[in-house]
């Protein structure tokens, strides 16, 4: 069953049960009315023959009374105590004969069906001393009762009344109601269906494209845009910003594929080439067989550096999370500043300020990351150049500087360094074995830190990298 199916549906079938309700409602206080409108027709017949049969009247004007009732389908009988009829009126021999005294003793049911019940009174039928019941008739028409005790106790005036008319009426109410509510269902699942099929418009245009984009695999593709600004206008914009994020991760993933396969096969070949030269010539002399396996080691370290890198990258794509506990941060840079001097090739190392600073995280990531900020900074600097290391904080934020008195960046290649494989030109002059992984790393490391890293250069004066970690409160 289709959405646009369903939600019409629900909108008819809503539709018909409000209607539904309304109906039974109205007709319930409709059925009460009628049926309490006659009752008090009953009392008000009664009682103005008790209280005239109270005052000093003749039996021939009591009769003329009884005779002749307040409305013309009520019925009078003035009953003894020994079931003897005294008076009745010209029509009383439609009514069923009934017991006054057993209908006081016993009240019958009310006239309407529960549906009407269930409507509170209007102003509410007081029978007073006397009582109401419900008698049927030979021809199945239903009478309304209504007996009251006269003043003497011996006597009993008993009124009565079809009910054929009201039931008729009530009954017409009610399928007309019924009527009504289906009528009313099929409108609305109709104006439903429209209305929901020209809602769910936009929605088919997106499954549509989103269909085309997974056969052709063309995220260049986008949902033509909504005039309205509702919630279906809003969800198109936010599938094209979706399909624009796609497009961006797909093209950087298939960068970094031809990437990742360009620097696989340089350090693959090169040893490939040194064991073949091995192989085919083992007379070779000793100083060129250990140069080739010189070389053959030294790229086979630069291919496990790869690997390594590929799998820091692949562990941060996957969000593997990062351990966290308690880390001082000016023991991490200690350390680091310990390797840094071994790394140095005649550059200065100086360490400018290093104040304690206590943050979350990884010990081995973070000495990972400044290690990188550090060695970057040699690798371009100059044998007499200065790399200067400083550990600041305040109250929220703890900060490592690294900056260097090296070539710099190229202002075109600085917002690219922490692309994966990303290496300026100059930069793979002076270091052919490097990755052009190291920065990525270093950012998403401190990014799990909740930190981030920054770098800011002028060309041939040296670049600065700051480190920003968020201290724990």
């Amino acid at each position: 069953m289709s959405l646009r199916l369903r939600l019409a549906l629900w909108y008819g079938g809503l539709a018909a049960l409000v209607m539904l309700l309304a109906g039974v409602v109205v007709y319930a206080w409709h059925g009460r009315g009628e049926y309490e409108e006659l009752d008090r027709s009953l009392i008000a017949a009664a009682r103005h023959v008790a209280e005239a049969h109270g005052d000093p009247a003749t039996a021939h004007e009591l009769a003329e009374m009884v005779a002749a009732p307040l409305g013309p389908n009520l019925v009078l009988r003035l009953h003894t105590r020994d079931h003897g009829v005294l008076e009745t009126g010209p029509s009383a021999a439609l009514a069923p004969a009934v017991d006054p005294a057993a209908l006081l003793g016993q009240p019958g049911a009310p006239p309407f069906d529960p549906i009407v019940g269930l409507a509170p009174a209007w102003l509410g039928v007081d029978p007073g001393r006397g009582a109401f019941g419900l008698a049927p008739a030979a021809d199945t028409n239903r009478w309304r009762l209504y007996a009251l005790p006269m003043d003497d106790a011996a006597q009993y005036l008993l009124a009565a009344a079809p009910l054929n008319a009201i039931d008729s009426s009530v009954a017409a109410f009610r399928r007309l109601t019924l009527l009504l509510a289906a009528f009313g269902g099929l409108v609305s699942l109709a104006g439903g269906w429209l209305v929901v099929g020209r809602a769910l418009r936009p929605v088919g245009t997106v499954t549509e494209t989103a269909r085309a984009i997974a056969g052709s695999t063309d995220f260049g593709r986008r949902v033509p845009a909504l005039p309205q600004q509702d919630e279906l206008g809003r969800l198109a914009a936010t599938f094209n910003e979706m399909l624009a994020s796609l497009e961006e991760a797909y093209r950087a993933q298939r960068r970094f594929v031809a990437d990742a396969s360009h620097e696989l096969r340089a350090p693959l070949t090169a040893i490939q080439a040194n064991l073949e030269l091995l192989e085919r010539h083992p007379d070779l002399p000793p100083a060129e067989q250990r140069e080739a396996v010189t070389e053959a080691s030294r790229e086979a370290h630069r291919l496990a550096r790869l690997v390594a890198d590929l799998l820091a990258l692949a562990r941060a794509d996957a969000g593997i999370p990062l351990r966290h506990e308690r880390v001082e941060l000016d023991r991490v840079l200690v350390e680091v500043i310990g390797e840094a001097r071994h790394l140095a090739k005649g550059q200065k190392i100086e360490v400018e300020a290093l104040m304690p600073a206590l943050v979350q995280g990884d010990p081995d990531r973070l000495k990972q990351l400044l290690l990188v900020l550090v060695d970057n900074a040699i690798k371009y600097t100059p044998a007499d150049g200065r790399v200067s290391l400083a550990l600041r904080r305040d109250r929220a934020t703890a900060e490592v500087r690294v900056h260097d008195t090296g070539i710099g960046i190229p202002a075109e290649d600085l917002p690219h360094v922490f692309e994966r494989f990303y290496r300026a030109d100059q930069v793979r002059a002076r270091d052919p074995g490097g990755t052009g992984l190291g920065l990525p790393i270093a950012r998403w490391i401190a990014q799990q830190h909740g930190g981030d890293v920054t770098l800011a250069s002028d060309i041939g004066h040296g670049t600065t990298a700051t480190l920003r970690l968020p201290l724990p409160r």
